[in-house]
């Protein structure tokens, strides 16, 4: 790999010997690993405590996903249909992406583009070819940018998901809003189809919930670390709300079992109902973007 990168950015072997970009400067400080495209890390100066979670727990081996931050889940979500054998949330994450290009802005934000190009790695779990490109902006705010491209001569269907997990002070005092009113299957509730109240999203409980047929932002609020996150997207029809409390953190060897206060995942995805097809050469964008301000 033969790229010029900025100040601030640098290319290095992060843990489990995976290559990874650390990122620090005036505005903020960033770890993203080529394994999976995976942000683990985003944190602005302003700010005391890191946006994303990360599991103490987490295993950095090849074949195995990143526990935390972002992970990206492409071309299925959850178990696969039909082949419950087959890696959890697809193959995007348990690959090693090609850096692209690293650029900064004017303003401080650095610019990352990461590509993965379907191959023996996929196959023959995903019997099509498909092009990935994923653009992270890290500065002030986060945004990033998730494209699907169809290299192949028939229809592709698939689903997908900036699974972002989210660093509280305590889950049981956070509220989300901004889905009031949205349809949602309820997985820790038979996968019954339920409707959110016009109230805020609390937990209290296992929460496993994927809103369907909604492009609405979506505002953590945390009262114990005084801050308040804003989700928006676009070219996303499904948002997942998701915690393991107490019972799930014990059964998952990659998280701690006392680690489900301090983290909640608000995702923006297509899945289900919203899954996507895209015609031969047609692609598909979809965005989330985080910014923090006090609550």
């Amino acid at each position: 790999m033969n790229l010029t990168l900025p100040a601030g950015v640098r290319l290095d072997t992060g843990r489990g010997g995976l290559p990874r970009l650390s990122i620090a400067n005036d505005i903020c400080a960033a770890e993203l690993y080529l394994y999976g495209a995976h942000l683990c890390h985003w944190q602005p100066r302003t700010q005391a405590h890191p946006v994303l979670w990360m599991s103490g727990e987490s295993q950095y081996a090849v074949g195995r996903p990143i526990r935390g931050g972002v992970p990206i889940c492409f071309p299925w979500f959850g178990s696969k249909a039909g082949d419950p054998s087959a890696p959890g949330h697809g193959v995007a994450r348990i690959n090693l992406w090609t850096l692209e290009a690293a650029t900064l802005e004017a303003d401080g934000t650095v610019v990352v583009r990461l590509s993965l190009t379907s191959g023996t790695h996929a196959r023959p779990l995903v019997p099509y070819d498909f092009r990935l490109a994923h653009e992270l902006r890290l500065g002030r705010t986060l945004s990033m940018a998730f494209t699907v491209t169809n290299q192949g001569d028939a229809p592709i269907t698939f689903e997908e998901a900036l699974h972002t997990y989210l660093t509280v002070g305590d889950v049981r005092r956070v509220r989300v809003e901004g889905l009031a009113g949205a349809a949602y299957v309820d997985k820790v509730d038979g996968m019954k189809r339920k409707t959110q109240p016009d109230e805020p999203i609390t937990v209290s409980a296992e929460t496993d919930r994927l809103y369907l047929d909604t492009e609405t932002a979506a505002t953590l609020t945390d009262p114990d670390f005084g801050r308040a996150i804003r989700v928006t997207k676009a070219g996303s029809r499904s948002t997942v709300v998701w915690n393991p409390w107490i019972a799930k953190s014990k059964a998952m060897p990659d998280f701690g079992d006392e680690e489900w206060p301090g983290m909640i995942c608000i995702e923006t995805a297509n899945a289900a109902d919203n899954a996507l097809t895209l015609a031969p050469g047609a692609r598909h964008t979809m965005t989330a973007s985080l910014s923090v301000a006090a609550a």
